[in-house]
């Protein structure tokens, strides 16, 4: 066997090497740095029950913390009918910050993003209505 290394082994080692690199880039940095501009109001709900069988409101409440304490995805749902998928800042889940205000309504502010028909908001601060 060569002692120098194959091309497909070359190939393989840049790639990882440059994986890593972004990876780390990725994690590091805060591409989300921008102040948050939008202030959006909304009932707390827990997404895979809302979206299933319109679980919203006071008689949901129970279930939707047991849903959002799992891990299920959290929303909020406008008093117009919107629903916007709710996440943390730098990627995190939104349902640790949200989880004690579910079925509540509440006002959050943050960055407000749309794709595809989906909206959602990047919360940087929780505060009730």
């Amino acid at each position: 066997m060569s002692r120098f290394l194959k091309p497909a082994s070359i190939g393989l080692a840049v790639a990882l090497t440059c994986f890593g690199i972004n990876a780390r880039a990725h994690g590091d940095e805060d591409h989300h740095a921008a102040a948050p501009a939008d202030t959006l109001t909304g009932e707390v709900v827990d997404l895979a029950c809302y979206m299933a069988h319109d679980g919203k409101g006071k008689d949901h409440k129970q279930c939707a913390k047991q849903c959002i304490q799992k891990g299920l995805p959290v929303g909020l749902l406008t008093e117009s009918g919107e629903i916007y998928l709710a996440v943390g800042e730098n990627h995190k889940k939104a349902n640790d910050m949200l989880l004690k205000d579910a079925a509540n309504t509440i006002t959050v502010v943050g960055k407000v993003s749309e794709k595809s028909g989906t909206k959602m908001i990047t919360i940087h601060e929780v505060m009730k209505k």
